[in-house]
């Protein structure tokens, strides 16, 4: 295989291992930070990196005007409610919890798909998304489904994080009618830009301002650092190019990596522990995802 075809598979890959490691790190800075502060310059920088790689690339356009309110209500999803959803949702959910619920999307990708395409959903994608559903119950409730109505497992924090698959679902489908006409990363720089312009009115309107800014440590500087340069600057610039040569079919292989590279990295540097159950229902959570993508 030429060094050609064999560059957007590496892209695809160092996207997911940044993004599953961005758990991570957002666990850390919200040691430091509230989660409007971090998204705030997580996305400030990855604006900034995306805007000079469509400048290099030559890529840069002004939208038409007819545009602009379909790319705002795409950054609000996408970056504004999706951020805040995830960000205050680790406040209180595990990094690794958190990375296999964000690992259903492709599920209800599928059944919003159904709803609003009109996308027939043969029996082995329902069954995949029966099983997809019920390894997630198992990790959020550590084994013990029945706790989880009692109030004894689960978190507040998870339920914003699959509300924020869900809302991702959303954003992905409406987002396919503008890939089809601009180049990738000249609308996620559109899109992440109009979505860090609303997060301005989050943290200046409702959160802190800037005052936690010049609190932030070493550590929580570099874990905002990774966030917003690698994050979402880089990985999306990676992914992007890597759809571009690799069918999206193929592409969606690579997210099973993500929830694994979160729960090794989480174990390694947060102590989240690594149990049994955790990777009994990852294992039905990437085989209900497999059926459900099966065609």
């Amino acid at each position: 295989m030429s060094k050609s075809k064999v560059l957007p598979y590496f892209e695809a890959l160092f996207a997911v291992l940044i993004w599953g490691g961005t758990f991570i790190a957002t666990k850390i800075a919200l040691r430091e930070a509230s989660p409007a502060t971090i998204v705030w310059i997580r996305f400030g920088m990855g604006t900034v990196i995306l805007g000079i790689v469509v400048t290099i690339r030559k890529q840069f356009a002004i939208p038409d005007k007819s545009e602009w309110l379909y790319f705002a209500m795409l950054g609000f999803l996408g970056v504004t409610f999706h951020q805040i959803l995830q960000a205050t949702g680790l406040q209180t959910a595990k990094a690794t919890t958190t990375a296999w619920i964000v690992a259903t999307t492709p599920v209800f990708i599928a059944i919003l798909g159904g709803i609003a395409l009109k996308e027939k959903l043969n029996g082995l994608q329902i069954l995949g998304i029966v099983l997809a559903a019920f390894g997630v119950l198992l990790i959020v409730s550590k084994g013990n489904i029945s706790a989880l109505f009692t109030g004894e497992e689960g978190t507040f924090g998870d339920l914003l994080v699959l509300i924020s698959s869900v809302n991702w679902a959303v954003y992905t489908i409406l987002s396919r009618r503008e890939l089809a006409r601009h180049p990738a990363a000249r609308m996620m720089f559109f899109v992440m830009l109009l979505g860090w312009i609303f997060v301005n009115i989050w943290i200046f309107g409702f959160g802190p301002g800037i005052s936690e800014v010049a609190n932030l440590s070493s550590s929580g500087w570099g874990a905002i650092l990774i966030l917003g340069i690698f994050g979402s600057g880089l990985a999306y610039i990676a992914f992007y190019d890597a759809l571009q040569e690799i069918p999206a079919s193929q592409l969606g292989a690579f997210f099973n990596v993500e929830p694994l590279v979160t729960t090794v990295l989480a174990s390694f540097m947060i102590n989240e522990k690594i149990t049994a159950i955790t990777l009994i229902g990852g294992a039905i959570i990437i085989f209900g995802i497999w059926l459900v993508n099966k065609k």
